[in-house]
């Protein structure tokens, strides 16, 4: 078994059933009798003989002792509760004297669990199985057995339906299984669509609420609770509208009940407007009448310094407790176009026009900005959401949400901050293949330091963020006007299949600037089609259909300048036909107009601001251009394979942790591995380190060469020596004792080594391009691989490549082909290429390797000469510090929390 200190991991969560509703998973404790046993006493007579296999009314004092007090290692036990209420619990058991497949004992334990009949069906099952799973790995279970009752129809359910391998045997009238728990492809997909399932459920309570009470709601007309309660009946909602206002009789013309529980009908949502000392209040209130989630619009939380982020966190806490979503505080509130809700629970005063684009930002007062940007570009938006301080509902539970959602083609973010990066690359990754995400990443050099949500500070350099977005497929802008420029254009034209371009148009300038901007785009443009200034609606159709039909072409840019006195509605009526019937996309310079105007709409089906085929137009050409370019990246990384996430075989991860523990186990605090360690550790990932032998004196140095058999070099070691090409620091072609002492003379010798210049002997290795691969744990990102060529002007360009594990093979040829310098890689001017799949396939190998230890916080293989025929890793150094908290990227279903450490929240 696991030799980890026998204590809690912090193992506890909040999580998602499958309905949506939040609840608690835990450690069970002592102080949990009494629980247990209510729990129990609430569970049916049938429940309790499928689990024993025999009549068990009652827990005995006994029962209740062992079953509350655990180990967490041999013996594991989680409790899922709704506030203070037990509904599940699961457990598993070592089971001793067991031999695995590998010949280790205690690798086996049998696994257990009950739930409350009333909770039955929503997903609590599967919920402590994944986490008792999760724990298993943890403390070196690979093997879960459990007996089950023929007649147990849902547990029988539950184990297949894990994705794991189960076997199954009967003896004596009870089925035994038997399955391996490592975390094989299939089980982390049946796992992931769980979370997806369980997160879009959670949202789409909110955007679907039937009925909704506005807690506030006041008769002042310059009350935040009058305008919700105004934009709500104004908006035409579908739905109930409750005013909750303890000291008035009505509001706004609708009878106002002192509390939530007061309302006589059910409430699906609750947008609270109080003080923010009310809140709590309100929570319980809500929480007592069976309110499904909460849109707190109330400020004074996180963004008013510590007593607010104290706040905030007890309201998340309590919140979630209850089962409740929230979103905000501090925030503007959420949009649903849908013509058969309009729900407008938000400040903003006017509906924007109903559309396929969902958008999600933090910031209330840019809300109110979008919201008039979109209608005055004629966007149309799906559903909107504002989520202030982004207390619980985050920006990956809506993908979640989008995902799936008919009714949005295109997703907008604008991102403040990202608090979960690795979650949200493997979200937007999946998202971005069927549907596209156009994201603003605001606060680029101080990862956005949000007041009302802090996020744990990035050491990573900016241009790991934007390798996230690339290998995610998620298209990154710089401003919010690039943003509405992009998704005019994925929400009402068709993807390009290439980065050919026409152009046509009237306008011999205008044609220039667009050739222009469109071959700095890296965008090919055929010779532009010049109609003349005085070109009419028929030269524009012709021109038009000719462009289109030719296979050389993959999308078109239509320029209009009007002549004097010339309304252009011709033109447009001929560029809205030939635009709503072609299967290439078109972007147009029209009359210098911004949006959709209104003439090159195609009247959308559902009623919306624009159908789809409608020609956005922009106000330059180079934004049209521009926002072409985005697109064609995007339909190109659409088009690809994206390669598959395959683990290696011949990895030791076993005896590389083994390792870092050993390593941890003398040096608590950290340790740079020596080179035997640094050896081994990069062995147990099948990655051939080149042995050196490090040297102090003359003496040595011939050693060293006699016991590499000769032909070796002498290195001198600094780190200014290796960024310094022009300085000599390495004494090449050392055939025997004569030459080495002169290389030492002369290296020792030389003005510019310093006095601290380590010096050590190596075997000669074959010619190739130097190259550098490191990994890192950041703080915000968690494991970071790196590439580039190695030198000073690699360095000093900031040439090198980004990847987020865990990495496709696609994903490391990306890293390697988006080197500016990777020309040199390929064969440049005649010399030869050299073996990339080499060098892919040792980013991968690190990748791996740093998914599977988050105690290494850094790795430097440099340097690596990589040639025709293979590769050769010359020199590592390590680094290893007590592991890294990556609780919020297991393999297992829970929610964010932010924990309160002095005046931060992380």
């Amino acid at each position: 078994m696991s030799d980890l200190p026998v204590e809690d991991p912090q193992w506890d969560a909040d999580v998602l059933l499958k309905d949506g509703r939040v609840a608690q998973l835990r450690p069970i404790v002592p102080d949990d009798a009494e629980r247990l046993v209510d729990f129990y006493s609430r569970v049916s007579d049938e429940s309790k003989y499928m689990r024993f296999f025999a009549p068990y009314p009652k827990l005995s004092a006994k029962d209740v002792e062992r079953f509350t007090h655990v180990d967490l290692d041999r013996r594991v036990a989680f409790v899922v509760t709704l506030h203070d209420l037990i509904i599940g619990v699961g457990r598993y058991d070592v089971v001793p004297d067991v031999l695995g497949a590998d010949g280790a004992d205690d690798d086996t334990a049998e696994v257990a669990f009950l739930v409350e009949d009333a909770h039955q069906g929503r997903g609590v099952g599967q919920l402590l199985l994944e986490h008792l799973a999760q724990a298993g790995r943890e403390r070196g279970v690979r093997r879960f057995v459990a007996e089950v009752l023929p007649a147990n129809n849902r547990m029988l359910q539950i184990f297949r339906e894990m994705g794991y391998q189960v076997e199954g045997t009967v003896e004596g009238g009870v089925q035994r299984l038997a399955f391996r728990i490592q975390s094989t492809d299939t089980a982390i997909g049946v796992m992931r669509a769980r979370e997806q399932r369980a997160e879009a459920a959670s949202i789409e309570r909110i955007f679907a609420a039937r009925s909704i009470a506005v807690v506030g709601a006041s008769r002042r007309q310059d009350s935040i609770g009058q305008a919700m309660v105004r934009n709500l009946v104004l908006g035409d909602y579908q739905g109930s509208v409750y005013a909750v206002n303890s000291q008035a009789e009505a509001v706004s013309g609708l009878p106002a009940y002192k509390t939530v529980q007061d309302v006589p009908d059910d409430v699906d949502l609750a947008i609270v407007a109080v003080p923010s000392e009310s809140v709590t209040d309100v929570v319980l209130d809500c929480a007592a009448k069976g309110v499904h989630g909460l849109i707190v619009i109330s400020a004074g939380f996180a963004e008013e310094g510590s007593e607010g982020r104290k706040r905030q966190r007890a309201l998340v806490n309590l919140s979630r407790s209850y089962g409740l979503r929230l979103i905000g505080p501090n925030c503007l509130g959420v949009i649903n176009t849908a013509p058969d809700l309009q729900l407008n629970a938000s400040l903003a005063p006017t509906m924007p026009p109903p559309g396929r684009v969902g958008f999600f930002c933090q910031s209330g007062a840019l809300g109110t900005a979008i919201l008039e940007s979109v209608s005055r570009r004629g966007l149309g938006l799906s559903t909107f959401v504002s989520a202030g301080n982004r207390a619980d509902v985050s920006g990956n539970d809506l993908l979640q949400y989008w995902q799936e959602d008919a009714a949005t083609e295109v997703v907008l973010l604008y991102l403040e901050s990202i608090g979960n990066p690795r979650k949200f690359s493997r979200i937007a990754r999946r998202v971005s293949q069927t549907k596209p995400i156009v994201a603003v990443k605001s606060g680029r050099s101080t990862q956005g330091v949000p007041v009302g949500h802090a996020v744990k500070r990035s050491s990573a350099p900016q241009a790991a963020v934007d390798a996230m977005f690339r290998q995610a497929g998620v298209i990154q802008v710089d401003n919010l006007d690039e943003m509405f420029d992009v998704a005019q254009l994925l929400a009402h034209q068709p993807l390009p299949s290439g980065n050919r371009v026409a152009v046509v148009g009237n306008s011999d300038a205008m044609a220039l600037l667009v050739t222009d901007a469109a071959t700095e785009a890296g965008l090919q443009v055929s010779e532009p089609v010049s109609l003349g200034a005085n070109a009419g609606a028929d030269d524009f159709e012709i021109a038009l259909e000719t462009a289109l039909a030719s296979p050389d072409v993959d999308a078109l840019m239509a320029v209009y300048v009007p002549p004097i006195n010339t309304s252009g509605d011709e033109v447009a009526n001929v560029l809205a036909a030939v635009g709503e019937q072609s299967d290439k996309p078109i972007v147009s310079t029209f009359l210098g107009s911004e949006g959709v105007p209104e003439l090159l709409r195609v009247t959308d089906v559902q009623g919306g601001a624009a159908g789809r085929g409608s020609v956005p137009s922009y106000a330059a050409p180079e934004s049209a251009v521009r926002a072409l370019a985005r697109v064609v990246n995007y339909a190109e990384w659409c088009s690809r394979d994206h390669g598959t996430f395959q683990a290696a075989l011949d990895h030791r991860t076993g005896d590389a942790r083994a390792l870092v523990r050993e390593v941890l186990a003398e040096a608590p605090r950290g340790a740079i591995l020596s080179t035997e360690q640094v050896h081994d550790l990069l062995a147990c990932y099948g990655i051939d380190l080149w042995r050196w032998i490090n040297v102090h004196t003359r003496e040595e140095a011939i050693a060293a060469g006699e016991e590499l058999g000769w032909d070796v070099v002498l290195k001198a070691g600094s780190e200014h020596l290796r960024a310094r090409p022009d300085l000599i620091h390495i004494w090449r072609d050392v055939t025997d004792a004569d030459q080495m002492a002169q290389a030492w003379d002369d290296l020792t010798g030389w003005t510019g080594m310093r006095s601290d210049t380590r010096f050590f002997v190596q075997a000669a290795a074959p010619d190739g391009i130097p190259v550098s691969f490191a990994v890192t744990e950041d703080p915000l990102f968690g494991p970071l691989v790196s590439f580039g060529l190695a030198g000073a002007p690699s360095d000093l360009l900031g040439d090198r490549s980004y990847g987020i594990p865990p990495l496709t093979d696609s994903d490391a040829t990306s890293m390697i082909s988006g080197l500016r310098s990777a020309p040199l890689l390929y064969g440049y001017r005649g010399s030869d290429a050299v073996d990339v799949d080499a060098v892919q396939d040792v980013i991968l190998r690190l990748a791996s390797m740093k998914d599977d230890l988050p105690e290494i916080a850094e790795l430097d293989l440099e340097p690596v000469l990589v040639g025709k025929n293979g590769l050769t890793a010359l020199s590592a150094r390590a680094k290893v510090v007590p592991s890294a908290d990556r609780r919020g990227e297991w393999y297992v279903r829970r929610l964010s929390r932010q924990v309160v450490t002095g005046d931060t929240l992380t």
